[in-house]
């Protein structure tokens, strides 16, 4: 929560410029939901609750998933879509910053809008369900579709999972928590099983879904991996137990995309829906479909089970008013030369723009070399492959090709582009025509690359490190084979940074990578756009120029050396992947290892300054009858945060939690974040509120959450190793 004052309240409200689309509904409660429901479903027959929970089958549709339709009574066929980041498989579509990038923002508004613009384009396509977002973990930093979700630690992802699933749902689409569960690499991802322990389990991986579910999510998807040796998909205790049981989910769980392995097997175990709906994809037949009506009458499954998957997909129907005027489907996923023109866009491409620019991360900046001054500015270099756009790899299938500028990684995850704005165009435009702009896009030849840059006021060097969905690019198997650059990237980096005294390198990436360069003298400042969609040349140009002040924050931690992650250094081969560092993950380990790192989670650099005072503590906390146990407990803190620089700026306040030390507990975690903008001079107070859900951690033994007792650390700070106040409380 922030306290400003109105002068400041004002400010933000004008300088971040972010707004929310306009929400169309209000979801109903699951309970009237479900009351709903019964009326259709009550109705059904065994063969009718069946047909709504099979998939028609791979490409037999127009969208990525479809279910049939049922008449008297009637239930209309369900249009499943990709991607978490926009709509896959469509033109005319907005397709902005990844979820990596969203999380770099660290920015609740921005989060809660892109997700807004997003579920209207979904409805706008008649699309009923957006499969996403993505919340599996960067537990690897060579985890192929680590950029599709939040990064390495579950506050952060949890976060980023509840405000993008009420921005979605807003707008009357059923938002999609998916991988469930522990789906962290690409490497046997169909053959591998996952093995955690409960705490883990809970604390760390299970944490952004129960937010989720929180925040009233309709569907979750299950992943292909086996989880403790029993695939997720037919995963009793993940799916009836945790999920359905101790989480209380109310909607409805969807098989990935050829994750349903058994007929009865996975309807007992909790599936509710099967995706595409084939055995295999594009095999016809179904684990479901008639082998489930055949399997309720030799009693194998109960019909009581097929009317609660039934009943669980039109209620989760119904509470999204999709039974009131939802449109017609605009998609043809499979035939896009014939799908229907249907605009989507209007004017999202501002947000994309400046969301793209809020998460993108300063890492360096020596002696303020930027903002850069375009009048003061007579030319430029811009080099590297990385800055431009190859129109033959722009739109390639799932974008699984390499060549030019970066701004998705590639599988299912990713959306077409109706355009996109390259670092050149973007850096062109904004430094205008009495600039000269000079050019070198080979990535091998370092001795033009060297010459081009020699001269120039600024060398604007550019590279990438890319990954995603399984498939084969440039010999990476969906997750990366290393983190260092691709395309020559570090001696091109050296090459540039030789010849010129004021070398800009900027990086686009999936994750961490490898800087062997950092250190050289003549490179003045480093930025990570991350994977910033179609504005990122633009946005890009909003940062260099000082348009906008940069506040993205690192959602992973970049080490010095791979080795340096520990458990996550290397993807598993293995067909048992054992999570041995439990709850070490990410930063965690780093600082339980004391390594140091080359930029901690939540590092970003500003163009101000910001001073941290008045850190105050209150607590609140009832006790059980012996005074040792802790029934609840609200821990409430305040600081001021005060402009002390040179233009306005907002800063991004972390909060982290130190449990006490009978808890096991990692030696800090996240609990908090809050974004305030000031300008300069400016001061404004951020409040915190940590509550049971913040103070707890998961007994095994008890199978429940409990409050250790005894002296916990508040730390306050600009990044997870950048602690600016810390304050004792005990409960």
């Amino acid at each position: 929560m922030l306290l400003l004052s109105s002068t400041a309240l004002t400010l933000l409200v004008a300088a971040a410029s972010i707004s929310l689309v306009g929400a169309t509904i209000d979801p109903l409660s699951w309970d009237e939901a479900y009351t709903k429901a019964e009326i259709i479903v009550s109705k059904m027959t065994v063969e009718q609750k069946v047909s709504i929970t099979t998939g028609v089958g791979w490409q037999n549709g127009l969208c990525v998933g479809n279910t049939y339709p049922t008449t008297n009574p009637d239930f209309p066929a369900l249009c499943l879509q990709d991607a978490p980041l926009g709509i896959r498989l469509a033109n005319n579509v907005t397709s902005g910053v990844a979820g990596i990038n969203a999380a770099a923002s660290f920015d609740k508004k921005a989060i809660r809008a892109r997700a807004n613009y997003m579920g209207k384009e979904f409805r706008g396509k008649g699309a009923h369900v957006q499969l996403g977002p993505a919340m599996n973990f960067m537990r690897s930093p060579l985890s192929g579709r680590g950029w599709e979700s939040g990064g390495e630690d579950p506050y952060l992802i949890g976060v980023l999972a509840s405000e993008t699933i009420k921005g979605i749902q807003e707008q009357g689409v059923i938002a999609t928590a998916k991988h469930f569960l522990l789906n962290e690499q690409e490497m046997n991802r169909h053959l591998s099983s996952s093995d955690v322990d409960a705490r883990t389990l809970h604390e760390i991986y299970l944490w952004p879904f129960a937010r989720s579910v929180e925040a009233g999510v309709g569907s979750i998807m299950c992943s292909y991996n086996l989880a403790n040796g029993t695939y997720a998909c037919e995963n009793d205790y993940l799916l009836n137990t945790v999920l359905k049981g101790e989480l209380g989910f109310k909607g409805f769980i969807h098989s990935d995309w050829g994750a349903t392995y058994s007929t009865a097997e996975s309807a007992n175990g909790g599936l509710d829906m099967t995706m595409p709906g084939d055995i295999t994809m594009g095999s016809g037949g179904s684990f479901f479909g008639k082998n489930l009506t055949d399997a309720v009458k030799a009693n194998q499954v109960s019909e009581d089970r097929t009317t609660d998957m039934a009943m669980r997909i039109v209620a989760t129907w119904f509470k999204m008013k999709q039974d009131e005027g939802f449109p017609e489907v605009s998609l043809n996923s499979f035939d896009l030369e014939n799908s229907p023109y249907v605009n989507v866009q209007e004017d999202h491409n501002i947000l994309a723009r400046e969301i793209a620019s809020a998460s993108n991360v300063l890492l360096k900046n020596v002696k303020n070399t930027l903002p850069i001054d375009p009048t003061k500015t007579k030319k430029i270099s811009i080099i590297g492959s990385d800055a431009a756009v190859d129109p033959s790899t722009l739109n390639c299938r799932n974008h699984a090709c390499t060549g030019g500028t970066l701004a998705q990684g590639w599988g299912s995850g990713t959306a077409y582009f109706s355009y996109l704005i390259d670092p050149l165009t973007g850096l062109t435009e904004a430094f205008g025509d009495n600039v000269q702009v000079q050019t070198s896009l080979n990535d091998w030849d370092l001795k033009e690359a060297a010459e081009t840059a020699k001269d120039s006021d600024y060398a604007f060097v550019f590279s990438n490190s890319n990954s995603g969905e399984e498939a084969d690019v440039a010999g990476n198997m969906g997750d990366r084979n290393n983190i260092s650059l691709w395309h020559n990237g570090d001696n091109l980096i050296k090459a540039v940074a030789d010849a010129n005294k004021n070398t800009i390198v900027v990086i686009h990436s999936v994750g961490p990578v490898l800087m062997p360069w950092i250190d050289h003298p003549n490179i003045k400042a480093v930025l990570w756009p991350g994977l910033p969609g179609q504005e990122s040349g633009y946005s890009l140009a909003d940062i260099v120029t000082g348009k906008v002040n940069p506040s993205g924050r690192l959602p992973y931690t970049i080490a010095k050396k791979v080795e340096d992650y520990g458990a996550g250094a290397s993807i598993s081969k293995d067909l048992v992947i054992p999570y041995q560092e439990k709850l070490l993950v990410g930063y965690k380990w780093f600082d339980h290892a004391k390594i140091e790192p080359l930029f901690p989670f939540g590092y970003g650099l500003s163009y101000t300054k910001f001073n941290y005072s008045q850190l105050k503590v209150k607590v609140n906390a009832s006790y059980g009858d012996n005074k040792k146990v802790v029934n609840d407990a609200t821990v409430e803190a305040s600081l001021s945060i005060r402009n002390g620089g040179p233009v306005e700026g907002a800063e991004i306040v972390q909060a982290y939690l130190s449990f006490p030390s009978s808890a096991g507990s990692p030696p800090k975690q996240l609990r908090g974040f809050e974004k305030i903008l000031l300008q300069k001079g400016e001061k404004g107070v951020v409040e915190f509120k940590f509550g049971k859900t913040e103070l707890s951690i998961y007994d095994a033994e008890t199978e429940s959450w409990v409050i250790p007792s005894g002296q916990f650390k508040l730390h306050i700070g600009a990044s997870s190793r950048d602690i600016r106040k810390v304050a004792k409380f005990t409960l």
